[in-house]
Parts: C-alpha cells; structure tokens; sequence
C-alpha cells in the first residue's frame, strides 16, 4: 500500500526499503481451477466454498494452482510473515509477495493495469477507503467466507465484494530514551520540544494509516466523521511549528533516530516496542485520549485474479479461527474478535497484550470516507507544501 500502508515494518523487515519483488507469470485468469469438483461453479465465478463444490475441492484447486499473487503484505505488519508461513504450510501453496512496503493505491493500480497478467495480484488488503474506492470501480470479486456471519454486519459489503480483516487505534509511539517526556495527545504534539520529530507512517493520500493519523487529529481538534478538515489544519500547525517530520516513519527511520515520534496504528508501534527493546530502544504506545481513531483494513479478491482458487482459500484461511488469532498476536484486532470471545475460541493472552483504550469505537460511513478522502487530496499537499 506507498510506503505506508506502509506499513511500517521492521516491525520491521517488512520496510526494508529495498523489497520490491517482481512477480513471475503463474498462470492466467482462466487459471486451472477452471471448474469446482462435483458440478461446482469455477473458481473465479464462485461466491463461497459451497458454491465451488466445498471445502475439500476447493483445497484441491487451489493446490493445483500452486501460488497466491500477493501485494504489500510486510513480514511485519500485522503478522503477516507468521500468517503466510502458516498458509504455506498448511496448503503447500507458496505465497508470492510483491513490494511489500506499498500502498493502497499501488494494489489497486496493479488490478488495473495488470488485467489479465499471471502477475496480477490475486488478493488486496486495502485502507477501509480504498476498499470501498475499488469496491465502487467494480475490479473486485463478490465471495463470502465460511464465518461470513461472525464479521460484523457493518464491516462488510453485504454482497461480499471486501470484509474487514483486522484494526486498530491511531496512537502516538515515542522512542522514551530520545525524548524526555513523550507526548501522549495531539495537543501535545504541538509543544515546542518536538521540533522536527513527529512523522507520520506514510502520505494520508495513498496511506491509509497516515489517513486514520489526520483523521484522529481531526476529532482532536473539533472535527468529526463528518468534518476533517481540523486534521488538515492539525498538521498545517505542526508543520508551521516546525515540529512535522517529512521522513515516513519506519522501523528502520526510528532505530536511526530519525523519527523518534511516530504517528501510526497502535499494532504497528505496539510492535515496535516488542521489535526494539531487545536494541535497547524504549518505544513507548499511547492511544491519545482527545483524538481515538479507529479503523480496519479490508480483505478483497481481484475480479481478474490469475489464481482464483487460491486467492479464496487465502480468503478462508484467514477468517478462520487460526488466521485471526495470528492477526490478534501480531496487536491487530481482527474482524472477527467479539464472535471468537463469545465462542471461547479468542487467544486471551494475545489479547490482553493490546494497548488499552477506553469508550467504544465509532467508524465513518462509506459517504464520511468518500468526501474525507477528496478533502485529504485536495488538501493534503497545501497544508503540509
């Protein structure tokens, strides 16, 4: 997703600047999984395992596919090195993993221009409004996992074009050993002893944890969902102020010392304080209190994936009870979190690891997102430029 999902990583390899993999030709859009055992539909026309025939004939496809077209999916963003290691395992399906420091928009620019291609990208995992951006432009696949009940009615598009995968709160990491007191809201962040320290992971135009940052600093400055236009101003002040730091903020910019405040997703610098500690780094995770963001990433198929098969059981693999407990271990809230409590089948220790937050989240309707996201790139370059 531009660096940015980035995703920041390493929390960390996965920003390593320099993985970008260019992807080999794995077969077509009328890939081998052409039709489902036992009558079912093909895989690029089904929309659920039962509609393919089932679980068992989905596997079989999907192995006889043999690889999964990935995209910006940094080793450790979310867990997903775990995650994939696991689908690799399980299914003998080897995941493809191209530029793994890219941004939302760089998935759904390779949907479009790669139509047809064996290096098209089979699934995406997109910022919440660049979900509903591809989901509008008709370049995703409708399915619908096995536990497609146990994700909230909210975080779906009923006709299962995306679902959201796994969240978290925007929150304020602090290197604690560079600076004396760490901020811990956005008001803080305006004092004058963070002169050229607070980053943001990435451009909010084509990030989307940089368009959660200025969205959150919005409601901590009088905005709302419906209103982020104070996030704009936010930033406008921190950058008068002389306190915004263009670096995008990486695991590698913040062992440098280079970005020692980093405005991000509380998975990604909770993270951070479990990658750097063993460095000697003392990264401390506040979610600010005057300004609690929330927001998901979204799960999609490309309508045109060249692995059809396999890019649905990636899909099932990662609602399953294992998938999104790997999400959880890796600090994310996954989709599927308040179903697994009430079933009993939720990792309680990785649970109890997520930085506290207190209230109940709110998250923006497609409209807010959409008229958001025109303010963020009509404005984004004027109020930092």
């Amino acid at each position: 997703m531009t660096v940015p999902r980035v995703r920041a990583a390493a929390v960390a390899a996965g920003l390593t600047a320099a993985a970008a993999l260019a992807l080999t030709a794995c077969g077509s859009a009328s890939g081998s999984a052409a039709s489902g055992a036992g009558g079912g539909k093909s895989a690029a026309k089904a929309t659920s395992a039962a509609d393919f025939g089932g679980m068992d004939a989905l596997v079989a496809a999907a192995k006889k596919e043999g690889t999964l077209n990935a995209i910006a999916l940094p080793p450790d963003w979310a867990n997903y090195g775990a995650i994939i290691a696991a689908f690799e395992k399980k299914y003998g399906i080897k995941v493809a993993d191209e530029n793994p420091d890219g941004a939302s928009q760089d998935e759904i620019n390779a949907i479009t221009s790669r139509k047809g291609q064996g290096r098209a990208p089979d699934v995406v995992d997109l910022g919440n409004s660049f979900a509903l951006s591809a989901a509008s432009q008709g370049i995703l696949a409708p399915y619908k996992v096995a536990s497609w009940d146990d994700i909230p009615a909210a975080q779906k598009d009923p006709n299962g074009l995306r679902y959201d995968d796994y969240g978290g709160y925007v929150s304020i990491g602090c290197d604690a050993k560079a600076v004396k007191v760490c901020p811990t809201t956005f008001a803080d962040l305006l004092k004058p002893q963070y002169k050229g320290q607070v980053a943001l992971n990435g451009d909010p135009t084509k990030s989307g944890s940089a368009f959660g940052g200025v969205f959150a600093a919005a409601l901590a400055g009088g905005g709302s969902l419906d209103d982020i236009q104070p996030g704009l101003d936010f930033f406008h002040k921190l950058k008068a102020s002389g306190n915004f730091n263009p670096v995008e903020s990486t695991p590698a910019t913040v062992e440098k010392g280079e970005t020692p405040i980093s405005i991000d997703w509380d998975y990604l610098n909770a993270g951070y304080a479990k990658e750097f500690a063993a460095k000697g780094l003392d990264w401390k995770v506040t979610v600010p209190s005057d300004g609690q963001y929330a927001q998901y990433y979204s799960q999609a198929i490309n309508k045109y994936a060249p692995h059809p098969a396999a890019a649905r059981l990636w899909e099932e693999f990662l609602y399953s009870t294992e998938g999104q407990n790997l999400w959880l271990q890796g600090f994310s809230r996954p989709a599927e979190m308040q179903a697994m409590q009430q079933k009993g089948t939720i990792d309680q220790a990785a649970a109890a690891k997520l930085p506290p937050v207190t209230g109940a989240p709110q998250f923006p309707t497609t409209a807010q997102v959409d008229a958001a996201q025109k303010a963020v790139l009509a404005g984004w370059s004027k109020a930092v430029g």
